[in-house]
């Protein structure tokens, strides 16, 4: 899913708010993490997952076009780890109660089954 089709699912799911006020509360959502991650801070959502910083440390490399050695500095990469609960909805069984509205039937008249 990308941000378009959230936005687009969660302004269906809500028809009292508007599309626009939608996407603006999803890119503040996303901005708001994003500045925490910048400030090395960890953000949780529980039931969903954290998102951390991580650190490459700095290395020696190769470059590969002429094999000489470089240097590769420090960098920073974001890292995401899903929660236990949405751990237990992804691999659970398919009567799991908790990946129970992952697995709705509809038919083609809309209803669920």
């Amino acid at each position: 899913m990308i941000k378009s089709e959230l936005v687009s699912n969660l302004a269906a799911t809500n028809p009292h708010l508007f599309a626009k006020d939608v996407e603006k509360a999803v890119n503040a959502i996303l901005e708001e993490i994003t500045a925490a991650l910048v400030k090395r801070d960890r953000v949780e959502l529980r039931g969903f997952g954290a998102f951390t910083v991580k650190t490459w440390s700095a290395r020696p490399g190769r470059n590969p076009k002429t094999g000489t050695s470089i240097s590769v500095p420090e960098t920073l990469h974001p890292s995401f780890r899903t929660s236990k609960e949405m751990h237990k909805r992804l691999n659970g069984t398919a009567g799991n109660d908790l990946r129970e509205p992952f697995h709705r039937v509809e038919s083609k008249s809309g209803e669920s089954a």
